[in-house]
């Protein structure tokens, strides 16, 4: 891919799974990488796994100042920034697995998911951009989810903190996008780590391959190539759009 080659890239939530994948692949073409996460440790060896200039850091995406002062520490490392992919989302079990149908809602659940999944996502913009004005412009791609789209009966917190994601890259785009900014969101649908794949029966894995137009179930490097096109010179004309990455679970008009 064109124009990734010597860029700075800061891949929020990047441990594991698609942020990981996602950052090997910038990487791959080039690009120097920020390898953030809660997880430090496991972004330590991620990065040491992806080598060259890959630089670990810590940091927590639901606290405003964690996030302010990530991107303080990936400017003064590597003097610049060029790219965004905002990744980072709370799915453990307390938080998505207590996100009920309204009846049953917990506001807390509710808070710590916007708060992580979305607000986290709007202070990462909203920290990234001066840089990447300043450096002529650049690429932010947000993790999204077709959670959004399918009107589950389990989950509208996630669903909607993903929903919002969506609307946050256009109202980026629409107000930067004449300043070189471009700002989209990559919608996944079943993507599988190698864990995830070992924690699932057959049946299971049978059941959501069902639910796709494809003859395999996703891995996090169908998402991450996307990503880096999205970030790349190749997509320069893509701004304010919502890419499902999906196999062809959900068909956008």
């Amino acid at each position: 891919m064109r124009g990734l080659n010597g860029q700075v890239v800061l891949v929020a939530g990047a441990a594991g799974g698609i942020g990981a994948a996602s950052a090997a692949r910038l990487a791959e073409e080039g690009a120097s990488v920020a390898v953030a996460d809660l997880d430090v440790d496991r972004a330590g060896r991620t990065a040491a796994e992806i080598g060259g200039t890959a630089t670990a850091f810590g940091y927590d995406q639901g606290e405003e100042d964690s996030i302010v002062a990530l991107v303080r520490d990936v400017t003064s490392h590597f003097g610049r920034l060029n790219g965004l992919h905002a990744n980072a989302a709370d799915l453990s079990p307390e938080v998505v697995g207590r996100d009920r149908q309204l009846l049953r809602m917990d506001v807390g659940v509710w808070e710590r998911t916007l708060k992580v999944n979305l607000i986290g996502y709007a202070v990462l913009i909203r920290e990234s951009l001066p840089h990447l004005l300043a450096a002529g412009g650049g690429g932010i791609v947000c993790t999204s989810s077709d959670g959004s789209e399918l009107g589950q009966v389990s989950q509208p917190a996630y669903a909607a903190s993903k929903a919002g994601i969506n609307a946050l890259v256009r109202h980026t785009a629409s107000r930067w996008g004449r300043e070189r900014i471009r700002a989209n969101a990559v919608s996944p649908g079943i993507v599988l780590s190698e864990a995830a794949k070992a924690a699932q029966t057959a049946e299971t894995l049978a059941t959501y391959l069902e639910g796709t137009r494809s003859d395999r179930l996703g891995e996090p490097g169908d998402v991450g190539s996307a990503v880096a096109y999205l970030l790349s010179d190749d997509g320069a004309w893509v701004n304010g759009q919502v890419w499902s990455v999906n196999g062809g679970l959900v068909l956008r008009g």
